[in-house]
C-alpha cells in the first residue's frame, strides 16, 4: 500500500510513490423469434448487441431500459470473467454475494464515513419504500435457472440475469411489465442496491439521460454496441430529497458526507495535516487535481484523520460513487506534492489502483467525480481544460531536485476523454489537421500501447484501453524512447513501465507541432522534438487552435520553473524567500509550447496558527505551459505568446493577473 504522508516543508508532501442495437422506443420490442447468440451470419462483434435484444424480448424489459443500466453499471465491458472492487461481474456488474463480495462488503462497510466518526452515511429507504433485491448475482441466477458460475464468465448469461431482475423488481414494486422504459424508473434506482437516497436518483436519472442521448462504444473485449438516443423518454420519477450534513460542499443529487481532517500542532513548528485559508478571496483557485488512492478506501480514511498524514479535499468510494469531503474548499489541503499547486487546486482521491482500472475506475466513480468537479469548476471558475482539471502526474515539481519523487497517479488507464465528456466539455479537433497545435486524442478502446509492471516488476501488463501516446526520439517504433532527464537525472533510459511517465503524452494535453513524417507528428517536449505515430485512419492526435509561447526575440534560451514565484523585493522583511529552481530542461529559441492562462507569481509562508497565513504577491507574472507530460512555468517576460496558425481571428489574449485568468 502506498499511503499519503504529510509533509511539514511547504514544497513535498511526504507521500510513499505511487509506484483504478436497440431503438429506444416507447414499446417493447414485438415477440419476434430470439435470435441465436451466435450463428453463421452474425458478425462476432455484434454478438453483445443481439444478446440484449434477445434478454429484453424474453424478460419484457424496454432494451434502452437495459442496456443504459448495464451501460452505467459497466459500460458494457466483461471484464474477462474478473469481479470488480466490490464483487460485481459481467456486463450487468451483478454482485457474488456468495464469494468475493464477502471481503468487498466489510471493505465496503469500514469505508462508509460513519463508521470512522463521522455523520452516518444516509440510510433512508429507497425512493419506493420496499425492500427490493439488489442486483444479486445469485438471485440473477435462480431467476434463469442457470448455475452462478455462468453468470460469472458467460455475458449472455449474464445479461439476461440482469435483465430477469429488473423485471422481478418492476413486479415486486407493484408496476407492471410496461413497454413504456419511462414506467421503469422506480426499478432502474433499485437496481445497484444502494440505500441512498440521493445515490439512487442520481443513478436512475443517469440511466435515463443515457437513454435520451443514446451511446455507441467498443467495448475492451472488442464488442460493437449501440444505443442510439430517444429524446422524448420522460421518466416517471419518485424520490424524496437527499439527507446529507448541512456543510458539505456537494451538488444537491450528489451522495456526500463529511469526515474532517485535522488542524493540529504535533510539536513545537510542526503541525498538520493542511493549511487554513481564505480562498478565493486571499487566493484564486484554477486548479481541480485528480488522484487514485493507490490504497483502500478505508485505509486512506484513516490516514486523513492522522495530522502527521496528508490531506486532500475529497474522496470518492470505487463502488457506488459516494464522496465523502475532508477540508473545506477554502482551505489548503496538502495532496500534490507542490506547495503552489496545493494553494491553488482541490484535491480529489478517487479509490483504486492505477495498474488495476478495470476493477476499481468505475462508471460510477467517474460520474460521481465528474458531477462534483462540474459543481467546484462552476463555483470557482475553473475552466474545464486540460491545463486546469489534471492529474496528479501532470502536476510540475516545484524544484529541480524533487522530480524523482513526484507522483504518477492515476495513470495511462484513467479515461480522460470520457471523463471530460462526462464532464460536459468534450475534448475534439479545434482546427484542421495541418494545424501548427494538435491535441492529444487516441481512440482509447483501440488505444492499447504496451505496459508493464501491473503484476510487478517487468511483468506485462494485459491489454486494455489507455489514454497515453508513447513518444520517440525519430519516426520510427523501433527508435528510442524520449528521455526525461529530470526524472532520470543518472541518465538511465525511459522504459514502458506502467509507472514511467518519461516518454508519453495523455489525452486532453495540447502541444506545438515541431516537425511531420508521413504518419508520424513531432511535438516540443522538454525542450526536444518527440515524435509519435499518428496516422490519417486512426489518428491519435487532432488540430488544435490556441495560443502558444516562444522567446521572445534575442534570448537564445529560458528558464522553465514548476511554480510562479514574486521577485525578490516583494518579499517583506519577516518572510524568507524560498529559493528559486529552474528545472533541468531546455526551452529553446524556435521552440513553442501552449498555453491557456496566464498565472500571477505568489509565495505563502506556512506556520500553525489559528487564522490564514498571509499571501506574499509578487509583479512577475507568469504564463503556465504544457512543457512535457507535466506543466510548467515560464516568465510573461522572458516570451512572446503567438496564436496557431488556425487560431480564430479577435480571439482574446491571454492576461497574466493576480487571479490567473
Amino acid at each position: 500500500m502506498r499511503r499519503n504522508v504529510s509533509a511539514r516543508v511547504p514544497d513535498s508532501v511526504r507521500r510513499c510513490r505511487r509506484t483504478a442495437c436497440l431503438i429506444a422506443t416507447a414499446a417493447l420490442l414485438p415477440p419476434l423469434l430470439i435470435l441465436p447468440v451466435s450463428g453463421a451470419d452474425e458478425a462476432a462483434d455484434r454478438r453483445l448487441q443481439d444478446t440484449f435484444t434477445n434478454a429484453a424480448r424474453e424478460f419484457h424489459v424496454p432494451r434502452s431500459v437495459l442496456m443504459s443500466v448495464a451501460y452505467m453499471q459497466s459500460r458494457w465491458d466483461t471484464h474477462s470473467g474478473a469481479p470488480s472492487v466490490a464483487g460485481g461481474f459481467g456486463p450487468m456488474h451483478l454482485l457474488d454475494t456468495e464469494g468475493v463480495p464477502a471481503k468487498a462488503a466489510e471493505r465496503q462497510d469500514r469505508s462508509r464515513p460513519g463508521t470512522a466518526g463521522a455523520s452516518a452515511e444516509h440510510a433512508a429507504d429507497l425512493p419506493a419504500g420496499r425492500a427490493v433485491q439488489p442486483a444479486d448475482l445469485q438471485h440473477a441466477a435462480r431467476l434463469i435457472d442457470a448455475p452462478t458460475g455462468r453468470l460469472r464468465t458467460d455475458a449472455v448469461a449474464n445479461v439476461r440475469g440482469g435483465a430477469a431482475l429488473l423485471a422481478a423488481t418492476q413486479r415486486q414494486l407493484g408496476n407492471p411489465l410496461s413497454d413504456d422504459p419511462a414506467d421503469w424508473w422506480e426499478a432502474v434506482a433499485h437496481f445497484p442496491g444502494t440505500r441512498d437516497v440521493a445515490a439512487a436518483a442520481s443513478y436512475a436519472d443517469d440511466v435515463f439521460a443515457l437513454i435520451r442521448r443514446g451511446a455507441h462504444r467498443t467495448t475492451a473485449e472488442g464488442q460493437d454496441v449501440s444505443l442510439p438516443a430517444s429524446p422524448g423518454v420522460k421518466p416517471h420519477r419518485r424520490t424524496a430529497g437527499p439527507q446529507r450534513p448541512k456543510d458539505v460542499e456537494c451538488p444537491v443529487e450528489l451522495a456526500c458526507d463529511w469526515l474532517g481532517a485535522p488542524y493540529e500542532e504535533i510539536d513545537d513548528g510542526e503541525y498538520g495535516n493542511h493549511d487554513l485559508a481564505d480562498r478565493p478571496r486571499d487566493q484564486p483557485i484554477e486548479y481541480i487535481v485528480i488522484h487514485d488512492t493507490e490504497a483502500v478506501l478505508p485505509s486512506m480514511l484513516q490516514t486523513v484523520q492522522d495530522p502527521t498524514e496528508s490531506s486532500w479535499h475529497y474522496s470518492i468510494r470505487s463502488s457506488d460513487g459516494h464522496v465523502t469531503q475532508h477540508v473545506r474548499t477554502k482551505d489548503e489541503a496538502w495532496h500534490s506534492g507542490s506547495q503552489f499547486v496545493n494553494a491553488r487546486s482541490i484535491g480529489i482521491e478517487h479509490e483504486g489502483f492505477l495498474t488495476q482500472p478495470g476493477t476499481w475506475y468505475s462508471e460510477r466513480m467517474y460520474r460521481s467525480s465528474a458531477r462534483l468537479v462540474r459543481y467546484l469548476a462552476k463555483k470557482y471558475g475553473v475552466p474545464l481544460d486540460r491545463q486546469h482539471i489534471f492529474g496528479h502526474d501532470n502536476v510540475p515539481a516545484p524544484t529541480a531536485d524533487s522530480i524523482p519523487d513526484m507522483h504518477d497517479d492515476p495513470g495511462p488507464f484513467w479515461d480522460w476523454r470520457h471523463y471530460f465528456d462526462l464532464l460536459g466539455a468534450p475534448l475534439r479537433a479545434t482546427a484542421g489537421p495541418d494545424s501548427d497545435m494538435v491535441t492529444i486524442l487516441p481512440d482509447y478502446g483501440k488505444n492499447k500501447p504496451a505496459f508493464t509492471g501491473c503484476g510487478g516488476s517487468g511483468v506485462p501488463c494485459k491489454p486494455h484501453g489507455s489514454s497515453a501516446v508513447r513518444l520517440y526520439t525519430r519516426p520510427e517504433e523501433t527508435a528510442p524512447l524520449i528521455q526525461d532527464p529530470g526524472r532520470k537525472p543518472d541518465g538511465e533510459d525511459s522504459t514502458v513501465d506502467v509507472n514511467d511517465l518519461g516518454s508519453r503524452v495523455s489525452a486532453g494535453q495540447t502541444f506545438a507541432v515541431a516537425d511531420r513524417s508521413g504518419d508520424w507528428t513531432a511535438i516540443w517536449f522538454q525542450g526536444r522534438k518527440a515524435w509519435f505515430k499518428n496516422p490519417a485512419k486512426q489518428p491519435t492526435a487532432v488540430g488544435a487552435a490556441g495560443r502558444m509561447v516562444t522567446p521572445k526575440e534575442g534570448l537564445d534560451e529560458i528558464p522553465v520553473y514548476g511554480r510562479a514565484l514574486p521577485e525578490e523585493d516583494a518579499y517583506p522583511d519577516d518572510v524568507d524567500e524560498p529559493s528559486e529552481s529552474p528545472l533541468p530542461y531546455s526551452f529553446l529559441a524556435g521552440q513553442r509550447y501552449v498555453t491557456q492562462s496566464g498565472v500571477g507569481s505568489s509565495y505563502t509562508p506556512k506556520s500553525f496558527s489559528d487564522a490564514p497565513n498571509p499571501v506574499v504577491w509578487g509583479r512577475e507574472k507568469y504564463y503556465e505551459i504544457q512543457f512535457g507530460h507535466r506543466l510548467g512555468y515560464v516568465r510573461a517576460s522572458d516570451v512572446d505568446v503567438v496564436g496557431s496558425s488556425s487560431a480564430a481571428a479577435g480571439a482574446p489574449g491571454l492576461e497574466a493577473g493576480p487571479a490567473g485568468n
